[in-house]
């Protein structure tokens, strides 16, 4: 069984400025470190903006998938974020999951968060995205979704395989609910016995919000494994062990007792 390594990226996004969070994300990765998977936060180049018409790319020529593809494949390591997309005259926020060899599965944002507007501007995604990768088959999702456990259904198939083993959270959420952040990613993890690994922001972005970061890696029981400094940039690499999250899930049943997974 492959352990997977994953690294988390918390920074101080730079508002509505491709160019500056983009140059920063690179100067971050060019240090020698190896690794699996690598997670930006939600809308890793503009920062949790609304300003669509001016900041999307289009799915066919985006620059910054580009850069995420030129990123994967030098590290020799996946990636997942998110950014604004324009795709058939529609805005999302699209997750975007780039492996190594430059492909990609996207994911689209089914939770629109309303405080803010999203709803207003961006259409919201239909369906779940769960990509297999290095033996770990993983469960996308951005920010808000994190507050809807319908979002997420984990279950056991008829020869003992589960839906997903890994929950992943690009997030921009703000300092004063970072409590509900924490309690949820736990409990995410916790309800579908698997580790859940939340990346969030730091600093302040173009509407006065505070970010706190407090990225975290969860593992299966709960516990958490790494928790990011509040209050600095950080770049941390943990690995996560296959072998251990199956011998949990022998130990306790509890998947099983939801019931096969008919799909």
């Amino acid at each position: 069984m492959h352990d997977l390594t994953i690294t988390l990226v918390q920074i101080d996004q730079a508002w509505e400025n491709k160019k500056q969070n983009i140059a920063l994300v690179n100067d971050l990765l060019s240090s020698d470190f190896k690794t699996d998977l690598i997670l930006l936060p939600e809308m890793f180049n503009t920062a949790f903006s609304m300003n669509a018409i001016e900041l999307s790319e289009d799915i066919k020529n985006s620059e910054s998938i580009q850069q995420l593809k030129n990123w994967a494949r030098q590290k020799n390591a996946a990636i997942y974020t998110s950014l604004m997309i324009k795709e058939a005259d529609k805005f999302y926020n699209k997750g975007c999951f780039v492996y190594p060899d430059g492909k990609i599965c996207y994911y689209d944002k089914r939770k629109l968060f309303t405080l803010g507007g999203e709803e207003l501007v961006f259409t919201a995604g239909q369906k779940e995205q769960i990509v297999s990768y290095l033996g770990w088959r993983i469960n996308l999702q951005i920010c808000y979704d994190l507050r809807f456990s319908e979002c997420v259904n984990n279950t056991i198939d008829e020869y003992g395989n589960s839906k997903f083993d890994l929950l992943i959270y690009v997030a921009n959420w703000p300092e004063k609910r970072i409590l509900h952040w924490e309690t949820l990613l736990r409990a995410r993890a916790i309800e579908h016995q698997c580790f859940v690994v939340g990346v969030n922001r730091i600093g302040k972005d173009g509407n006065g919000l505070q970010y706190s970061g407090q990225s975290m890696i969860i593992e299966y029981s709960g516990k958490s494994m790494l928790t990011l400094n509040q209050e600095h940039e950080n770049v941390k690499s943990l690995s996560l062990s296959k072998r251990a999250l199956c011998s949990y899930r022998e130990e306790l049943p509890f998947l099983r007792d939801k019931g096969l997974d008919k799909n």
